[in-house]
């Protein structure tokens, strides 16, 4: 499938069948998220794949991951990422999202739904999961097999901005 295909295709899904998603499946998600760019290839993101049923509870604690039977919290270490030099912007959140991005597109890519959620507490997550004090969680990626209403490709024509009214050519 080529590109444009994938990304609309892609849709927030917010109800999972109660299947598991399959190892070598994650594992394609995984590495998609691996090869992703991060600012200066510092590659400062660390991911907490959480599919036991006890993970699952603390992520549920810390945001609604809609039933998904897989959860990736993908994480920026603030220590190791890199930093611009004119005003000391740490770039943990964009290569963070850079990762999510990746990672959610190889999923739809396998035939799986998922919903990016930044809406979550991430002093919850910190704690349930014993992150040390430099890793940020940056995003939640909800992932599985989806039993949510499939949305039409064709809704970028009318649910998305024309492209004159987000470019300036200069």
């Amino acid at each position: 499938m080529d590109f444009f295909e994938l990304a609309k295709r892609r849709h927030s899904v917010r109800k999972y069948k109660d299947i598991a998603v399959e190892p070598e499946k994650i594992d394609m998600i995984l590495e998609a998220g691996r090869i992703a760019p991060t600012a200066a290839n510092r590659q400062p993101i660390r991911i907490y794949a959480v599919q036991n049923k006890e993970g699952l509870v603390i992520v549920s604690k810390a945001a609604n991951p809609f039933g998904a039977p897989l959860v990736f919290v993908i994480c920026g270490d603030k220590n190791a990422a890199w930093k611009r030099s004119y005003d000391g912007k740490i770039a943990t959140d964009i290569d963070a999202s850079i990762v999510t991005d990746h990672m959610m597109l190889e999923a739809t890519e396998l035939g799986l739904g998922s919903v990016w959620i930044c809406k979550f507490d991430p002093a919850v997550l910190k704690k349930g999961f014993g992150m040390p004090e430099a890793l940020e969680p940056v995003n939640i990626l909800a992932v599985g097999y989806s039993d949510d209403v499939v949305k039409s490709p064709d809704r970028h024509d009318t649910e998305r901005k024309a492209a004159d009214e987000l470019v300036t050519f200069i």
